[in-house]
């Protein structure tokens, strides 16, 4: 098919701001439509996609016989209007659909693709239930951006990734309106690009809510004075409307994407409450061992997946389209679930999400109270210790453990994926928790939680957890983490204090994995109170941690306590065949 390309193709929203949109018709008659809406400028080479991007090859779209549309969102690039993230993309994106209804190339039918940003303006897409949207394909993104993005599911914020990001976009907002001739100085914006050269300093200052480089009076503001799970972020929080999706997604995500546990969450809210048979049934997900940025080809500084966790999804996507735009039968039907599982460094179709056949079995907490560093006493085993013990640590902001490895921004070699633990775990405010040697393999899949009874001399603190794979070697990778801020325990919406030196019974939520641990190896599990900069330091004040100095906060005394009466243990979902 031969296409027409045209660009910055004008569209008028409901309110008047005019959006543009860089688009490929066909020469001749009609064709389905390809959409991807997006505030990171359509005219950047990485929309090309291809081979170890998370995008598509747009090429190969085109080839398939695909009209393509590209559109700058509102307030960023060609468009007009001020960007508000996420406020606006349902109607926005309700009016593009609308739009695209009207122009006589289009056959009446469309689908969605794109990640992170672009996924998430899918969802906006979906919730409209537009009858022309048959199908979408979010990759690394979330409905919910609370717990899916800027903060996260205990409750703490998400740091590195919340400055960086921020910067990123302030940095585009700063150009705009210098090309614009609305500022005069570059200052800003020279200030910006050096922070996302050498953005790790973005998270040192404190008050975090007065970054010099990020600067007052944006939505960043708005994020950090909603440290809650409140109506601001509910008024954001889509999974609510997925009754009212008609349109089966394509899931794609990473093991150590910061998104992959509202992703897998997303596709079973899909599986059972979107509102038709084709969502529910025709919904697919595809998890590899990536991070959130391009490259996805599964290697990082401390670990490679081999060859075959390279990331190419344009066959997939075009074989998705052809099914639900075209009604054409795919030669090979896809798995429901398609995953990659380390260890094996392997990739597997499974029936469905939880795997069917998980068996959640707990690995109780031990030790003689010295658990602290990994040549501590602490122990992982099966069955569950008779005798109370506890291990304590002292936690100091000023001092935080540092970030070795996990699902963040930005993808630094050392801050992102799998990393070597040997660098925090000889630290005195690291709890190690170690299973014996392994004489069978043990493969984890599925989402994994600590619960586990606690007790500080603060008000308030920070519990952080990560599960460990130990080579013979030494070596010990991170496989899977997460934290609990404690004034969060019990609901994200509502926060409440504890009493210093009461224990309580908490879970930290440590995401979702799919790792299997093999024999000669060890599982280890890692408990401390900070994770800096994946996540912001707990001042321990029980105060607004954001409007905080580092001369505001205390050091917290926190212990752990297992056996007996408090059976604290790493509840692991096992697969075995």
């Amino acid at each position: 098919m031969r296409h027409i390309y045209e660009r910055d193709v004008p569209m008028k929203t409901r309110d008047g701001v005019t959006l543009r949109a860089n688009v490929w018709r066909p020469a001749e008659g009609k064709a389905p439509t390809l959409l991807m809406r997006t505030p990171y400028n359509k005219e950047m080479d990485r929309f090309a996609g291809g081979p170890g991007n998370p995008v598509p090859s747009l090429t190969a779209f085109l080839n398939a016989g695909y009209a393509v549309v590209i559109q700058d969102g509102r307030g960023t690039f060609a468009s007009d209007g001020e960007f508000r993230p996420k406020l606006d993309e349902i109607a926005d994106g309700e009016d593009t659909l609308a739009w695209l209804a009207e122009q006589d190339w289009y056959d009446g039918t469309v689908g969605t693709y794109g990640a992170s940003y672009m996924g998430m303006t899918q969802w906006a897409m979906a919730t409209t239930g537009s009858p022309g949207l048959k199908a979408i394909a979010p990759s690394v993104t979330s409905a919910d951006w609370y717990a899916g993005n800027w903060y996260s599911q205990g409750g703490a914020l998400q740091l590195s990734s919340v400055t960086f990001w921020n910067a990123f976009m302030y940095a585009a907002e700063e150009q705009r309106a210098l090309e614009a001739g609305e500022i005069t100085s570059d200052e800003t914006l020279t200030r910006l690009r050096n922070a996302l050269t050498d953005p790790m300093p973005l998270n040192d200052d404190t008050p975090v809510a007065d970054l010099p480089v990020i600067g007052k009076g944006r939505w960043f503001d708005d994020w950090l004075a909603h440290p809650d799970f409140d109506d601001y972020w509910k008024a954001q929080d889509w999974r609510p409307l997925f009754r009212s999706i008609t349109a089966p997604a394509l899931f794609t995500s990473g093991w150590y994407d910061l998104f992959v546990d509202e992703t897998v969450g997303d596709f079973v809210r899909m599986r059972t409450e979107a509102g038709s048979d084709e969502a529910r049934e025709g919904s697919r997900l595809v998890i590899g061992p990536w991070h959130h940025e391009f490259p996805m080809n599964g290697e990082f500084r401390d670990r490679f997946f081999g060859t075959a966790a390279f990331g190419d999804h344009t066959a997939s996507h075009v074989a998705y389209f052809d099914k639900w735009l075209r009604g054409r039968p795919e030669s090979t039907p896809a798995p429901r679930v398609r995953i990659f599982v380390m260890g094996i460094d392997q990739w597997r179709d499974e029936q469905d999400w939880p795997l069917p056949d998980t068996r959640y079995t707990d690995y109780h907490l031990h030790s003689a109270g010295s658990a602290n560093t990994r040549t501590g006493d602490g122990t992982l085993q099966l069955e569950p210790p008779h005798t109370e013990a506890q291990d304590s640590f002292r936690y100091d902001p000023r001092d935080p453990v540092p970030t070795a490895g996990g699902a963040l921004l930005p993808p630094l070699p050392g801050l992102v994926g799998p990393v070597d633990q040997q660098i925090v775990d000889g630290r005195d405010d690291v709890l190690c928790y170690i299973s014996p040697v392994l004489d069978e393999p043990v493969e984890v899949t599925g989402f994994v939680n600590l619960t586990v009874f606690v007790s500080s001399s603060a008000v308030d603190t920070d519990i952080t957890a990560k599960l460990v794979d130990v080579s013979p070697d030494g070596t010990a990778l991170n496989v899977c983490d997460g934290i609990l801020r404690l004034r969060y325990r019990n609901n994200l919406s509502a926060p409440e204090l504890m009493t210093p030196g009461e224990v309580y019974e908490v879970t930290v939520p440590m995401a979702v994995t799919s790792n299997v641990f093999l024999p000669g190896h060890r599982i280890r599990l890692d408990i401390s109170s900070s994770n800096f900069p994946h996540y912001d330091r707990n001042s321990n004040t029980g105060g607004a941690i954001a409007t905080e100095a580092l001369h505001d906060m205390i050091t917290a005394h926190n212990t752990i306590h297992h056996g007996g009466t408090r059976p604290s243990r790493l509840i692991l979902p096992i697969i075995s065949r």
